[in-house]
């Protein structure tokens, strides 16, 4: 199939791309940064998915918005606007058969930079706008919502034996997902899975379910 993914050269959305390439899938990569991923199997287009004009890529038949940034100042232009303007220029056509969304845990709990959590909210919000309009194509539209990810991103936290330990008292399983596990999700929720829609995915090792039951 043909797969476009963007926020590709790093993290979780590099992961994604070499799980597809790996599965024998064609993938465009879409990011602001260059690439390191050579396979015969792999474009690389450098875009900002917030401005300028976007590329055309005909056929897309899997799109994963994956492109977001933290804390930026343009987290709703990058993160919940970018989404929405490379979702309607290549989602909804004839081939398109899954939308994934790359979301974040923050979204449902509001525990994060103000803009961040907006940003992420409303791109859960209209990820199921996106499954009412793309249910005539016989397409799916879903979103992943990840907890904590061991990614550079977070490289200020994880390096931190203070914080860590903090991080590790809030789940239920004392970890973190890799950019592999989310990955695997993607890749699930966008080519197996045909009958779920409309919905959001939770992944963060228990931390929306963790409790202390007193007596």
């Amino acid at each position: 199939m043909k797969v476009l993914v963007t926020g590709s050269s790093n993290g979780i959305g590099k992961a994604i791309v070499l799980k597809f390439l790996q599965s024998g899938h064609e993938v465009i990569g879409m990011d602001i940064e260059k690439s390191d991923i050579d396979d015969k199997m792999y474009t690389h287009i450098l875009a900002d998915i917030s401005k300028g004009e976007l590329p055309e890529v005909e056929g897309v038949q899997i799109l994963i918005n994956n492109a977001g940034v933290q804390d930026s100042g343009n987290d709703i232009d990058i993160n919940l606007k970018g989404t929405i303007r490379i979702t309607e220029k290549y989602a909804f056509q004839d081939k398109i058969q899954s939308v994934l969304f790359i979301a974040s845990a923050s979204a449902r709990t509001g525990s994060e930079f103000p803009e961040y959590v907006a940003s992420k909210g409303g791109m859960v919000a209209y990820m199921k706008n996106v499954a009412l309009r793309i249910a005539k194509y016989n397409a799916t539209s879903n979103s992943l919502s990840p907890g904590g990810v061991l990614t550079a991103l977070n490289d200020r936290v994880i390096n931190n034996p203070d914080m860590w330990e903090r991080i590790m008292r809030q789940t239920l399983i004392p970890k973190w997902a890799t950019p592999e596990e989310i990955a695997e999700w993607a890749y699930f929720v966008t080519v197996i899975n045909k009958s779920m829609t409309a919905q959001d995915i939770l992944i963060d090792n228990g931390e929306d379910a963790k409790a202390e039951f007193v007596w």
